[in-house]
């Protein structure tokens, strides 16, 4: 997902700092949807809790970066297809997270960005070379590493991982067509507002009255998310994509962490070679972006 950086960078150890603090909390989405999953909520309705919650808390930060504007988009149908994709990877990576420990799942979404150059190619039309494409060849076998079919019994969590990483691409790829309209808070907000309106309307029929803790968790989820991207905008305003794009695959380390320290979950030996190849074909494709000028949008890997 691309857009030119507006205004000039500034401070980049700042940059650096924020970009680091988001990869550091955004993992907490993943542990809170996974115990709330296991808690017995529906994967639905903590979906609805992430976009809903989330568009509520953004809302302050909406309006003072566009205005009385930023409550509707000036395309609503495009928006809500944008919205709709987001909701489906979101739903599908949260339903992955109860068969597949956090880091697993997480190093299988990393072929976002991979399947973001394919769509380019094919959808916007734009132009990718040869070495781009070696990358892309690549780091779907690093994806083939980590899956293992063939090999081991496939998991239906790493088909959904697969999945959620496919979806969130055709929702970078239909950013990218809309890129620079509005300031990036803007779209985030608009983004969760019609995502949550749009599963308002099919929650109701797998709605599990939550408890107190469980509410306290949904709030925590939403504010986790919102606070996390709030980082990510801000980590834009004071350095460059180039610098920034890359310490998104940080967010690999707080993975493993916290599924370690909340559920004991550790990836094997292969699932980190497999990251490891597909974050060097990520780095690489982002490289060449820079140098096509196609510069990461400041919203980095959105965590779903």
């Amino acid at each position: 997902m691309t857009l030119p950086i507006s205004g000039p960078a500034h401070r980049p150890l700042i940059g650096v700092f924020l970009m680091l603090g988001a990869m550091t909390v955004l993992p907490g989405i993943d542990v809170i949807a996974k115990q709330l999953g296991r808690d017995g909520l529906p994967i639905l309705q903590i979906v609805w809790g992430r976009l809903a919650l989330g568009a509520v808390m953004a809302l302050p930060l909406a309006l003072r970066a566009g205005g009385g504007g930023a409550l509707w988009p000036d395309r609503p149908a495009y928006h809500a297809l944008r919205a709709a994709f987001l909701a489906a990877a979101t739903f599908t990576f949260f339903l992955s997270l109860t068969y597949l420990p956090i880091a697993s799942a997480l190093a299988i979404f990393f072929v976002q960005p991979l399947i973001v150059t394919v769509l380019s190619a094919l959808v916007l039309k734009e132009r990718v070379g040869p070495r781009r494409w070696s990358a892309v060849a690549v780091g779907f076998v690093g994806t083939l590493i980590i899956i293992r079919p063939g090999v081991v019994e496939v998991n239906p969590g790493s088909l959904l991982a697969l999945a959620a990483g496919t979806l969130l691409a055709c929702y970078f790829v239909l950013t990218r067509a809309i890129a620079g309209r509005a300031p990036a808070v803007v779209t985030t907000f608009q983004t969760s507002l019609i995502g949550g309106a749009l599963l308002s309307l099919a929650v109701p029929f797998v709605w599990h009255p939550p408890t107190s803790g469980q509410w306290a968790m949904l709030v925590a989820l939403a504010f986790i998310a919102t606070f996390g991207h709030l980082l990510i905008v801000k980590a834009y305003d004071h350095a460059e994509a180039s610098l920034l794009a890359p310490l998104a695959y940080t967010e690999m380390v707080t993975s493993v962490i916290m599924g370690w320290v909340f559920f004991r979950d550790f990836p094997d030996m292969w699932t980190f070679v497999g990251v490891a190849i597909l974050i060097g074909c990520a780095l690489y494709i982002s490289m060449r972006e820079r140098a096509a000028g196609r510069m990461p949008v400041p919203e980095g890997i959105e965590q779903p």
